[in-house]
């Protein structure tokens, strides 16, 4: 097998791309559960949220935090609530990046 002056910033790239805050934030079973919350309930606020998880609703709140950090939510004040919704296109867009580098990655190396 051959490898080409490009494979070290192939695998920088990959690596860069897995190490940010899009996967840390998906890296805690309790974030997840919320995601899945919101697939389910659709865009909701942190009562609607607080109630389908077994976290209080401070540790809830955190949470989202992360994720809204992340870009993998945003929230939109309505009234007294905050609205929380799932960024799908942002999300699309981020796994099309990750896919793409993990394409070129087995090109250079498998």
């Amino acid at each position: 097998m051959t490898t080409s002056r490009a494979a070290p910033t192939i695998a920088r790239q990959f690596t860069q791309t897995l190490d940010t805050a899009f996967f840390r934030a998906l890296c805690e079973p309790a974030r997840v559960e919320l995601l899945a919350a919101l697939i389910a309930k659709g865009p909701t606020d942190i009562n609607a949220l607080a109630d389908a998880v077994p976290q209080d609703r401070s540790v809830v709140s955190r949470h989202l935090k992360v994720l809204e950090d992340a870009g993998i939510l945003h929230s939109v004040k309505e009234g007294r609530h905050r609205i929380y919704r799932i960024q799908g296109d942002y999300v699309v867009a981020y796994l099309e990046k990750l896919l793409a580098q993990v394409r070129a990655m087995v090109k250079q190396c498998c």
